[in-house]
């Protein structure tokens, strides 16, 4: 199978020349340059075109791209996506689809071949919505898992000792047993390489910040979720902003020497 490579000039040029667009990009002003930009997709998108973002971004951002592209003719649908670096090598994602429910097999049928999951969530934003929901409870179990692991190395545990049993308990979660935050305890994680590649800690702070706006528009308490962020924005202004998110555990540690 050979596939055709076209290097363009802009998002622009791109729209132009097909009628599926899929975007990944860092944050919510990354996703508005490239689509209403002077140079963004729907300056030159074909009528009928299916636009996927898989980024992470506000909700709002989301539907108001959806309005821009009906006047266009195009369609945009959010397919925020999770499950890290592994997960997207073995092709394994899973995508939180929002958008018209109409054409979500034809959305489907594009991000099937990154992800085994591909969830149709509602209207434009609703995958956004399950996106930053999933990524908070990830971050509050991360430095829960963190702190839980610390908390028994320190009372004499072994940690890989302590992470079965964790892992064959009622604690057990994510964190825990597939991406461990305390080096040594596996292998193939980023806490065994220093905590470099997966998932930045000030992406995650970024995700958090979205849930915390969020929050704070419908009025929901989010008191751990407050916290979290919190703990990843000081771990930003610590150096550690583009390490891996579970180098909190490292962070924790040098908090105590402080």
């Amino acid at each position: 199978m050979f596939a055709t490579v076209w290097i363009m000039d802009s998002s622009a040029d791109v729209a132009e020349r097909v009628d599926r667009v899929i975007t990944m990009l860092p944050s919510t002003p990354n996703v508005i340059e490239a689509y209403t930009g002077p140079n963004g997709i729907l300056k030159k998108v074909k009528k009928g075109s299916l636009l996927i973002d898989s980024s992470t971004i506000d909700p709002l951002v989301s539907k108001e791209i959806a309005k821009e592209a009906e006047k266009t003719g195009a369609l945009f649908m959010d397919a925020p996506v999770s499950g890290g670096v592994g997960a997207a090598r073995a092709g394994n994602l899973t995508f939180m689809v929002g958008g018209l429910e109409g054409e979500f097999n034809a959305a489907k049928e594009l991000l099937s071949c990154m992800g085994t999951n591909v969830v149709y969530c509602g209207e434009v934003g609703t995958g956004q919505a399950a996106k930053i929901c999933n990524n908070m409870l990830l971050a509050i179990s991360m430095i829960g898992t963190a702190e839980t692991m610390n908390l028994g190395i320190r009372l004499g545990l072994d940690p890989k000792l302590l992470a079965k049993i964790l892992n064959m308990s009622s604690g057990r979660c994510w964190s825990s047993d597939t991406y461990n935050p305390v080096p040594g305890v596996m292998d193939g994680v980023p806490s065994a390489n220093d905590y470099q590649g997966g998932f930045t800690t000030t992406l995650m702070a970024k995700d958090l910040g979205l849930a915390q706006n969020t929050a704070t528009n419908t009025k929901t308490p989010a008191l751990l979720g407050t916290l979290s962020h919190q703990i990843y924005r000081m771990m930003c202004a610590r150096g550690y902003a583009q390490k891996d998110f579970s180098a909190v555990f490292q962070f924790l540690r040098e908090e105590e020497n402080i």
